[in-house]
């Protein structure tokens, strides 16, 4: 998974060191060396022999503050209860592994070495060229590269830390924020919701689409919410067939009708029914369409138009690429899409649609589905994706 696009950025960094030089990437900061020299004089006062056994009664006093830290301690026992299981179920399904390595705010501080901008530029500009080799849209580039020049230039970093840690941290959260700026969590989302909760999936034929819904059906099935799906594509008997098989092995409700039926009166009573019911979740399939082509454009306004739906999921190709982006664009303009499921993420090398399709349209990824299973369905958020890109 993003094999390529990591191997690539790992290339980068690994020659930060040799291409960098040191001496030229630092400016020399007096400064600096005077404030190392400022905390040596207090260390000289407390050198003389006389004041020693005035150093006796202040020892006594340190027993009353090991009480206090004591007492501190015991409240922070207290809060641990106070946790939900709704809470830690989640926070299994969106692990964060912050202590892989320091960040920016921590590594820069008042004294240490600054970094020239000058020296940078062949180092931003290889990087640069790997990203948009990846597929990565061009306005997401330029927002890494700018936010890495941001870390990096005019920041006093620490002096433990070697050039080539500056640089990879630099560019770690530099992704990170771009990743960050919109994110979803689709299971608290669903519990405020008024039911019946209708979602309605949209995308192109060959996406994975039909499976992303029975993954979703599957999520909310184990979750004890009952679901009702609806075989709104009628232009291809096919996919009413394979949708049917699906709701049998999850032991859905399904509601169809045959092909070339009205696909806005198929949703229609799929929300009839899950209303009469007291479902949970209608899910809405439609037809495969291809962003040109208007006609059925036009049917998936009337489904979107008819049905109301509390969400509308585009789902599209990881291997896509750039052309991802375009079709989410297009969908998003014709009915407004809230969030965004990616496909076949397990054999995508370059990583580019996942980096780029969230920040380019403003829409979050809900899901990343990585593999055919019914519970190959990932949340996605920034830090799953930043272990596959810089974790070895």
């Amino acid at each position: 998974m993003f094999d390529s696009l990591k191997s690539k950025l790992k290339n980068v960094l690994n020659r930060s060191s040799s291409k960098l030089d040191a001496e030229k990437v630092y400016e020399d900061l007096p400064e600096a060396a005077a404030q190392k020299e400022a905390p040596s004089e207090p260390v000289k006062e407390e050198v003389p022999a006389a004041k020693k056994d005035e150093a006796a009664p202040p020892k006594k006093e340190k027993k009353p503050a090991a009480e206090k830290t004591e007492e501190t301690a015991e409240p922070k026992a207290e809060e641990k209860p106070i946790s939900r299981k709704e809470f830690l179920k989640r926070s299994k399904q969106k692990p964060e592994h912050k202590e892989s390595g320091p960040g920016v705010s921590k590594m820069v501080g008042d004294s240490g070495k600054k970094i020239k901008e000058d020296p940078l530029d062949d180092l931003l500009d290889e990087l640069e060229v790997v990203l948009l080799e990846s597929d990565v849209a061009y306005p997401v580039v330029q927002d890494i590269i700018l936010g890495v020049r941001d870390n990096l230039v005019n920041k006093k970093y620490g002096r433990q830390y070697t050039l080539e840690e500056v640089v990879e941290t630099a560019v770690r959260e530099s992704v990170r924020s771009v990743l960050k700026v919109n994110e979803f969590d689709f299971d608290s989302w669903m519990d405020k919701q008024e039911r019946p909760v209708v979602m309605m999936f949209v995308g192109i034929n060959g996406t994975g689409k039909t499976t992303a819904i029975a993954k979703i059906a599957k999520r909310l099935t184990d979750d004890n919410k009952s679901v009702v799906i609806a075989a709104c594509d009628t232009f291809r008997a096919g996919a009413i067939e394979q949708l049917s098989i699906h709701a049998e092995r999850l032991g859905v409700k399904i509601v169809k009708q045959g092909q070339d039926a009205d696909p806005s009166a198929v949703a229609y009573d799929a929300i009839e029914h899950a209303r009469s019911k007291k479902k949970d979740a209608v899910l809405l399939d439609t037809a495969g369409r291809m962003q040109t082509n208007n006609n059925l454009i036009d049917e998936m306004k009337k489904i979107a138009r008819i049905s109301k739906p509390a969400l509308k999921i585009f789902v599209g190709d990881a291997l896509a690429g750039n052309d991802a982006i375009s079709q989410a664009k297009v969908f998003d303009a014709a009915i407004g899409i809230d969030a965004i499921i990616l496909t076949k993420i397990d054999t995508d090398a370059k990583g580019g649609a996942a980096l780029s399709i969230a920040h380019t349209i403003g829409k979050p990824i809900a899901f990343v589905s990585d593999g055919q299973g019914y519970d190959d369905l990932q949340v996605f958020d920034s830090n799953w994706m930043l272990e596959r890109l810089f974790e070895e």
